[in-house]
């Protein structure tokens, strides 16, 4: 971010612009509601208009309606055909309307051969259009060569209609062999430095960053990675309180019945990273890092991923995703088309980094949803055509706009003197006021007044003649001022997202292109004691017409602050710890060759062994669980180095109902990467399915624990996973189920390779009841 100007002025300009509007402006009555009337959304969210509904992205439109956009699936169950993208709609998320597919066989991008799956949308709202990025599989120019790249799609509108650009906006990249990375799941963001970044790639090459030129649609100078490979895919990228945080998914999207898909994030000072988890261990770093801001919690949803973050009007952040509903996993037939809906769930932001739902995960069926109107009477679609704003200077008019289909605009006309249009109802103390508005003609400054009461205000001014959006408190003859710079980005014939936000004793203004995490300029300024208070709003302009659309005025939303709690261990329930002979009750399966119990551990070497699939050769060392709520811990040593490939050696905990049906988390070494390993096999209709949660940061020594619950509506046993590098921070992770009325035994496995040589060493295994 650019550095801001600070002042200390005598007087202001922006009060001439506002004050005398309100210099007699009293408290008034009361808001008659602080925010619109609560809507209750159920998830999947898709639901009304479709089975699946993957790897979602949205945007709110100048028309007030929030677009929704999917991969290229099949819509609906059997018969139906892959639509090449699919758009959806809605007012306030609560009922969708389903408008059709971005692209026909005659659209679609004739740069993609015909059989190539269009991925992965990203939509966002570039100098006064609409562009739509993508994943193109399959380019004519190596046809059948999986070779993939990014496109993109321009529309005046939201729901189209959608022009290809012609070319790919990032072409493909060759891994240096025989293939081509993953150049996939595009996302744009935006800076106040003037640049617009695109994030784009996956599994096989790692997540990358590239600058685009002004239009957005074409890739300049050289990409910089900032995610090593085999971890994440699907970046979602925003701004927030000096920092850029990543957000990505992790694990196989597409496993079924045991698809462990969830979203991670890491944060930078620098759009290019290095970006950092909340412990400081880099997204590029071979024991890989990443802050879990969304895991399944064992409900009926798994899955969950590959996901886009709004902000409602409120200015809560919220996390839109798909998920898989465990017992309808396929959208036809086992091994087919994943049947992935669209589910939207609140995203906290405690102690500097995001996590849906304050950690509790996502929501199954009903919540409270987004607030996507405006309180004080505001008609949020057409603000001047009632009398919720009244003009006190220059004229204020309802108009038709057809540039993007915005519809309804109110227009603040300043032509030959100032204008002013005050609200007849004051705001909430702790307010958040929104609206997309465009400069007409020679329009010199727009502003937003709050706090308005002699010679005391809060004023916010876009400044096209200083070139700078500008922040202003006064408080008598004391004026504090914080300015921000309009980069070449900012295009005032467009619609710009202008946000003013005081709470909590902040006043902070930004300006957005899509308000989607992207800053076309922000400032902020730290409010003196009683700066806050109730007073209408005020809109001004200077110099000309300035349109005013998706005006609101809200009370600003009251933040989670504090975690879920996690669960604790309590007494110790049973524990072995390797100083002598084994306890009894345990039974090896499979013994594994050359183990030893010397030093109080348990010396385990690896060899070429495996549980997963129909081999089920892998040696394990079980024992009967204890009854009710129980937290299971071990203390594991493998060094399985760094960055060699040297797959898949590991060991950890397991939970086996059979050597077909089991649960096991465990340190684990993934082509180049160092993971912890939560996974599931399950058998059905005789088709083996393995998925798994990736976790950690691991290190050579690591402690890893399983909490065990049921869930009292449906009877399943329910196993959480967390590991720790020191035994004291504890990263809890996804919870898997095993069927209501198993009975499955607990313990140890390692295995997954014979070289290099390694051997696992465990301390011990504690069970703990739960405080």
């Amino acid at each position: 971010m650019r550095p801001c100007i600070r002042a200390v002025l005598a007087a202001a300009a922006s009060l001439c612009l506002l004050g005398s509007g309100l210099q007699a402006a009293t408290a008034g009555p009361a808001p008659s509601s602080s925010a619109p009337p609560a809507v209750t959304v159920t998830n999947p969210i898709s639901d009304e208009f479709s089975d699946t509904y993957a790897d979602p992205a949205i945007i709110r439109g100048k028309d007030g309606y929030w677009y929704m956009y999917a991969t290229s699936d099949p819509l609906t169950e059997a018969p139906s055909p892959f639509g090449l993208m699919h758009i959806a709609r809605s007012h306030d998320f609560s009922s969708w309307e389903y408008l059709g597919t971005v692209f026909d066989d005659e659209t679609r991008p004739d740069w993609a051969t015909s059989g190539s799956f269009l991925w992965a949308p990203d939509i966002r709202y570039v100098a006064g259009e609409y562009v739509l990025y993508y994943t193109v599989t399959d380019t004519v120019a190596d046809p059948g060569g999986s070779n993939y790249a990014i496109g993109a799609a321009t529309a005046p509108t939201p729901a189209g209609p959608w022009t290809d650009s012609g070319a790919a906006v990032v072409e493909p990249r060759s891994d240096g062999g025989d293939g081509y990375f993953n150049t996939i799941d595009p996302a744009l963001f935006v800076d106040d430095d003037g640049v617009r970044y695109l994030y784009f790639g996956g599994y096989h090459g790692g997540l990358w960053v590239t600058e685009l030129d002004e239009s957005g649609l074409t890739a300049v100078g050289e990409p910089t990675r900032v995610a090593r490979p085999d971890r994440y895919e699907g970046s979602f990228v925003v701004k927030r309180d000096g920092y850029y945080y990543l957000t990505a998914s992790s694990a196989n999207c597409c496993a079924g019945p045991v698809t462990g898909y969830s979203v991670y994030a890491g944060r930078s000072t620098s759009p290019r990273g290095p970006f950092v988890d909340h412990e400081g261990v880099s997204l590029l770093d071979s024991r890989v890092g990443g802050t879990q801001v969304l895991a399944q919690n064992g409900n009926s949803i798994i899955g969950v991923g590959h996901h886009a973050i709004f902000t409602d009007t409120s200015g809560q952040d919220w996390i839109l995703y798909h998920g898989i509903e465990r017992d309808d996993a396929w959208l036809d037939a086992p091994g087919g088309v994943n049947e992935r809906p669209t589910f939207v769930d609140r995203l906290d932001w405690i102690d500097g980094w995001p996590v849906a739902n304050a950690g509790a995960g996502p929501t199954e069926g009903s919540l409270t949803g987004p607030v996507t109107g405006s309180a004080l009477g505001i008609d949020q679609g057409d603000p001047a055509a009632n009398q919720a704003l009244r003009a006190t200077a220059g004229t204020w008019h309802a108009a038709v706009e057809d540039l993007n289909d915005a519809g309804g605009v109110g227009v603040l006309d300043s032509t030959g003197e100032a204008a002013r249009v005050v609200s007849n109802r004051p705001t909430p103390r702790d307010v958040r006021v929104e609206a997309d508005v465009r400069f007409l003609d020679d329009a010199q400054t727009f502003a937003v007044g709050l706090a308005q009461a002699g010679r005391n205000a809060i004023a916010v001014t876009v400044d096209r003649t200083t070139g700078e959006l500008r922040a202003e408190v006064t408080q008598g003859a004391r004026t504090t001022v914080e300015a921000a710079p309009l980069t070449s980005l900012f295009s005032p014939d467009a619609f710009t997202s202008v946000t003013v936000e005081a709470r909590d004793g902040v006043l902070r203004a930004v300006l957005s292109e899509s308000r989607l995490g992207d800053v076309l300029a922000e400032v902020e300024i730290d409010l003196p004691r009683g700066a806050q208070k109730q007073r209408p709003v005020e809109l001004a302009s200077t110099g000309g017409a300035v349109q005013v659309d998706n005006l609101s005025v809200v009370a600003a939303h009251t933040p989670a602050t504090e975690r879920v709690a996690e669960p604790e261990p309590g007494s110790v329930l049973f524990a072995e710890e390797f100083d002598g002979d084994l306890q009894p009750g345990w039974e090896w399966v499979r013994p594994a060759t050359g183990t030893t119990v010397t030093d109080a551990q348990l010396q385990w070497p690896l060899e070429s062994v495996d549980i997963v699939g129909e081999g089920n050769t892998g040696a394990l060392l079980l024992r009967d669980a204890p009854e009710g709520e129980w937290i299971m811990q071990t203390r594991v040593t493998l060094d399985l180095g760094v960055d060699t490939i040297r797959n898949y050696q590991q060991a950890g905990l397991i939970v086996h109902n059979s050597d077909d049906d089991f649960l096991r988390l465990g340190t684990v070494a993934i082509w180049s990467s160092r993971q912890a390993e939560f996974g599931k096999e399950l058998v059905e209709d005789g088709r083996f399915n393995w998925g798994a949660h990736l976790g950690g940061p691991v290190a050579p020594t690591i402690w890893l624990q399983l909490h065990h619950t049921v869930d009292p509506a449906t009877g399943d046993l329910l196993y959480r996973s967390a590991t720790s590098r020191d035994g004291q921070s504890w990263r809890w992770g996804a919870t898997w189920t095993l069927p209501a009325g198993s009975d499955p035994r607990i313990g140890l496995y390692a295995g997954g390779g014979a070289a290099p040589p390694a051997v696992a060493t465990f301390d011990y295994v504690r069970v703990f009841d739960v405080r």
